[in-house]
């Protein structure tokens, strides 16, 4: 009897030792993307929906089409902003940003350029979740603005930096006006 109850004393010891399962918590801060809000040229102080842009990152084929009647998705947060990747293995990021994709009339299609410079920090978010990486946009080169391959006019008239430091996206890093 003794041997028994030892036996099932020792079983309920090693069964009680195992750990639970590490899952990262849906809910759980990682690396974010880089917030772009788009505002009126002529107002400045308001809203511009983005209709009809698609964002392409430099050596990619395929791009991310936004169109504010389209519903939401994981890259547009309302029909006025957009989120988009940032490299976590380089200090800068290339986008195209293509207005009027899809148009029939090619010569209303236009492209610009942009280049975002940053320093990249990665911070031990938990066993489960491993690491994330958080940006600093430089401060005397946050970007770099230009016209595409084919010259035309930039629709992006003007570009402001709101927020230097993106962990986090809740808040709009950078203003773009057209």
């Amino acid at each position: 009897m003794k041997k028994i109850l030892l036996f099932i004393l020792i079983a309920t010891f090693s069964f009680s030792s195992c750990e639970k399962d590490d899952i990262c918590d849906a809910n759980t801060s990682t690396t974010p993307r880089l917030v772009i809000t788009f505002y009126d040229i002529t107002n400045p102080s308001v809203l511009k929906n983005v209709t009809n842009m698609k964002v392409i990152g430099e050596g990619m084929t395929e791009g991310i089409v936004f169109n504010s009647g389209s519903g939401k998705s994981k890259y547009i947060t309302s029909g006025s902003t957009i989120s988009i990747p940032l490299k976590t293995d380089a200090d800068s990021s290339s986008y195209s940003f293509i207005l009027n994709y899809g148009n029939a009339n090619p010569s209303l299609v236009n492209e610009d350029k942009i280049t975002f410079n940053y320093t990249r920090d990665n911070l031990f978010v938990s066993r489960a979740c491993g690491f994330k990486t958080v940006f600093a946009l430089n401060t005397n080169n946050s970007y770099t603005h230009a016209d595409a391959a084919i010259p035309d006019l930039l629709w992006i008239n003007a570009i402001s930096v709101e927020k230097n430091n993106i962990d986090n996206e809740y808040e709009t890093h950078i203003k773009i006006f057209f």
